[in-house]
């Protein structure tokens, strides 16, 4: 009788199998998804935009005006914007590129090289655009509207697209700012748009990149066991 029981009990305690804990792989699958595919660093265009805002729209504001702060001379603050906007694009062409490359699924590699083609494309309709309307009005003086605001306008509606993309909410989130900002800029006039630009843009831009900053690092953290 007790032979019985014992090999009852013995059979009931091998085939009862341990139950797996569920929680791990959740929590390794929420862990990895921290970090969206095709995911890349900003840093360099946030900076590269934002010394051209500082230095270009600050040289504008601060030279612009009846009673200017310094007396510089007129082509420099655009020689200063067009450097600065030239390096930005490359450096978005180059992210989405990138993105592009890191995207796993063939709609996301698609959706990357064209919004890296967006970023030329969109800057040389611009061109087209302020040129011809100068010369049609012959206000060639507008350029210096023009052009601040209207790259400022381009660059958000990008950056709105490009965070709708990749679901990266502070590239959409800087994008909004930088478009609304840049067309309110051309109610003031000069040199109050310049000012606009300059501490609104600029500073937005800084913000940006220490924000990238911490939200590269987010996913850096050490994932649970």
């Amino acid at each position: 009788m007790s032979v019985t029981t014992t090999t009852a009990a013995a059979s009931a305690a091998t085939v009862t199998p341990a139950t797996p804990v569920t929680s791990h792989p959740a929590a390794a699958d929420r862990s990895a998804a921290v970090r969206v595919p095709g995911d890349v660093d900003n840093r360099a265009t946030y900076i590269s935009f934002g010394l051209a805002y500082l230095l270009g729209h600050g040289s504008a504001a601060v030279s612009e005006g009846a009673t200017p702060l310094l007396d510089l001379p007129g082509w420099l603050p655009m020689a200063l914007l067009g450097t600065g906007l030239a390096v930005g694009t490359v450096q978005a062409t180059v992210a989405a590129l990138r993105a592009q490359r890191a995207a796993a699924e063939p709609d996301d590699v698609l959706s990357g090289k064209l919004l890296g083609i967006a970023w030329v494309t969109a800057f040389a309709a611009l061109f087209l655009a302020i040129t011809g309307l100068t010369a049609t009005l012959d206000l060639p003086d507008v350029q210096s509207l023009l052009w601040p605001t209207g790259s400022g306008f381009v660059v958000g509606l990008l950056y709105i697209a490009e965070g709708a993309q990749r679901r990266n909410l502070l590239h959409y989130s800087l994008g909004t700012w930088l478009a609304l900002t840049s067309t309110a800029a051309l109610l003031l006039g000069s040199p109050g748009l310049y000012w606009v630009l300059t501490l609104a843009g600029g500073g937005a831009y800084a913000l940006a990149a220490i924000l990238e900053r911490r939200r590269l690092a987010a996913p850096a953290a050490p994932q649970t066991s």
